[in-house]
């Protein structure tokens, strides 16, 4: 079953997308299918069953496309035994800095979509409102490090008891495969219209010790299976 199931939930992730573009649907079809972390955080079960979910620098809304497809066809009971249960979005309000991106969303979701909100602003300024589920994917490292670190105590504050912040970081102190992570980071982001300004990392124990300053209890788990980069996700929990 999961080969199938896998190629339907994949496809209902990107035929939102569909209406967005050749680029559009395209873009977020092979990023949701070649990036491990978006099959890995449902099978694990990684978010709450029910949640109002805010992602910074969500580029066009692919997680969200992917969290609601996979709500749907466990609702429809396909969905396999040894994969935990997927969250139910809430609400899914989404932030993201290039204009050309939250127009492409725009184009998928609609205007009115009654769980998916996403608008153009800056990460560091935004309001974060209230949330259950933060998430920055691979987007931590375009701040300063002063920007970061204020960030991230906000996100704290913001998050209620049990709350969750999930990132996914590269680690600089990983040499080689570190470096090849940035060089895709810049590839990736020219190919959608978008220049990298410097780029701001640390190794992954720094990460790990400025969550857990904030008030996190954290864990670590390399996320780039079947490539040579230097990919960790860091769940990073509230306590109850």
């Amino acid at each position: 079953m999961t080969a199938r199931f896998q190629k339907d939930l994949l496809e209902d992730a990107s035929r939102p997308f569909r209406g967005g573009g050749h680029f559009a649907y395209h873009y977020s079809r092979g990023k949701l299918s070649s990036d491990c972390i978006f099959r890995e955080v449902l099978k694990r079960g990684i978010f709450p069953p029910a949640a109002r979910f805010l992602d910074l620098g969500c580029g066009q809304g692919s997680l969200f496309a992917w969290l609601l497809a996979a709500r749907k066809l466990y609702e429809q009971g396909h969905w396999p035994g040894d994969w935990a249960m997927p969250p139910k979005p809430l609400r899914l309000r989404g932030v993201e800095l290039m204009q050309r991106d939250v127009d492409r969303a725009a184009r998928a979701f609609g205007a009115n979509h009654p769980v998916v909100s996403i608008r153009q602003g800056d990460m560091c300024q935004v309001d974060l409102g209230e949330a259950d589920v933060v998430t920055i994917l691979d987007a931590l490292h375009y701040i300063d490090h002063a920007r970061q670190e204020d960030l991230l105590g906000r996100i704290r504050t913001a998050l209620p008891a049990g709350g969750l912040f999930l990132t996914r970081v590269g680690d600089a102190g990983a040499g080689l495969p570190y470096h090849l992570c940035n060089w895709v980071d810049h590839a990736v982001t020219f190919v959608r219209g978008h220049r990298l300004p410097k780029l701001y990392c640390r190794k992954l124990a720094e990460w790990i010790e400025l969550l857990k300053d904030l008030g996190f209890q954290v864990e670590a788990m390399p996320m780039s299976q079947g490539k040579p980069f230097a990919n960790v996700m860091l769940i990073s929990r509230v306590p109850a």
